[in-house]
């Protein structure tokens, strides 16, 4: 069974993919960026204040598809400079507070719209 979850609590997909899927227990969300769902318009800012907002938005996916935060798996952090790694890194922390999911982070040449961010992530339906 494979079912497409999207919300309005989250950006609209800017391209041919669904926000999430959810399929034989996990779900399954796209590369979510520091767009604001409300408004649909990119956030401004460093590293830590896109990373909060790409967090918000995985989250509200999340419920949307009926797990959270607490049920995540795999999580994926793409950043345009590794020097931002600690920033990132600060933020994500208070996401995960306890018994963190398993995660990869690695520098990437460029993110859609010059974002310094990108996270995607696998967790239990």
């Amino acid at each position: 069974m494979r079912e497409v979850i999207s919300t309005e609590k989250g950006p609209k997909a800017i391209g041919p993919y669904s926000q999430a899927i959810k399929a034989n227990g996990f779900i399954f969300i796209s590369g979510q960026i520091a767009f604001d769902p409300a408004t649909g318009k990119p956030i401004e800012g460093d590293t830590a204040k896109q990373t909060q907002r790409t967090l918000e938005n995985l989250k509200a996916i999340l419920e949307a598809a009926g797990s959270s935060l607490d049920r995540v798996v795999k999580v994926s952090v793409f950043l345009k400079d590794m020097n931002d790694f600690s920033a990132m890194n600060e933020v994500y922390a208070r996401y995960f507070p306890a018994n963190p999911p398993a995660r990869s982070t690695v520098e990437v040449a460029r993110l859609p719209r010059d974002f310094r961010v990108e996270i995607d992530l696998i967790a239990l339906a």
